[in-house]
């Protein structure tokens, strides 16, 4: 692989050597996971930043401090990261966390306890344009080359954390029963007060209206670009340069429109047909 440094191969799976670390990784296979955990668990550029902003207002009870005042990446921690091991373990419960890893890397812990995961799946035609954005201001990752180039690694699987596919297939073949719960970026996009009642009735939390009126404030696309602790400009720019895109870009469903051209639509409809085949599950883009 010409990774240049830049990944770790971990399990098969390419993981970015400036927020991984051997360490790390081996901090999250061993972690001990408690019963009132919560894991927001997404496949990269699905709505990690969004659920790191609504998690700690929900569990709250409607709090805006923690959003307000600590840099996403130690308020809702990703469990394979660095900063983990940091900031998780002192920390009283519940202790929210995100993650990227597919289901049966998770810690063995987590399969006997009762933590509750909400898993969230965006288009992946959306994903793959957010990737390659991503990939473009990330001074960490790799050049991306041009979408079509991208987009043949996307397909194949030679991106962060693997393929689409065998993610989302992961977690939607579980057997987590009630502890998890299924959400899709589009639906936070389109009634982002009703993802938000969801969420917070899956967790136990009973929100006023009226905090849920300041969560909507707090965790929409505008509220998250405006706040420092979430809009990655904490990040200096030799490392994530937001001149080449910004990293909280656009925040809607169907961007992909202005990208794909017809053959590499078609393109990407052959190979997701052909990975997603017996997959019971359907998703609203499945009729795009």
């Amino acid at each position: 692989m010409t990774t240049e440094g830049k990944y770790i191969l971990f399990k098969g799976l390419m993981v970015p050597t400036e927020t991984h670390s051997a360490e790390s990784l081996k901090y999250a296979a061993e972690f001990q996971v408690r019963d009132d955990d919560v894991f927001a668990v997404t496949y990269p550029k699905s709505g990690t930043t969004w659920m790191q902003e609504i998690l700690p207002v929900i569990l709250s009870g409607g709090n805006l401090t923690p959003v307000q005042t600590i840099p996403n990446w130690d308020r809702v921690p990703w469990l394979e990261e660095t900063r983990a091991s940091l900031v998780l373990g002192d920390r009283p419960p519940p202790r929210a966390m995100v993650t990227h890893l597919p289901y049966h890397l998770m810690p063995p812990s987590f399969f006997t306890s009762k933590a509750k995961v909400i898993y969230v799946t965006r288009n992946p035609k959306d994903v793959a344009v957010s990737s390659f954005h991503f990939h473009k201001m990330a001074s960490f990752l790799d050049d991306p080359g041009t979408f079509d180039q991208f987009l043949d690694k996307f397909l194949a699987g030679n991106v962060l954390f693997g393929k689409w596919t065998d993610h989302v297939k992961s977690w939607r073949s579980s057997d987590l029963g009630d502890r998890i719960m299924y959400i899709a970026y589009e639906e936070m996009v389109e009634d982002l007060r009703g993802a938000l009642q969801r969420i917070s009735k899956f967790l136990g939390r009973d929100l006023s209206a009226e905090a849920l009126d300041l969560a909507c404030q707090q965790c929409c696309f505008d509220g998250m670009r405006n706040n420092t602790m979430s809009n990655y400009s904490l990040v200096p720019a030799d490392i994530m340069d937001s001149s080449k895109s910004p990293f909280l870009r656009k925040g809607v469903a169907g961007d992909w429109k202005n990208h794909f051209s017809p053959e590499q639509e078609a393109r990407f409809a052959a190979v997701y047909k052909e990975e997603m085949k017996g997959v019971a599950c359907k998703f609203s883009w499945d009729k795009d």
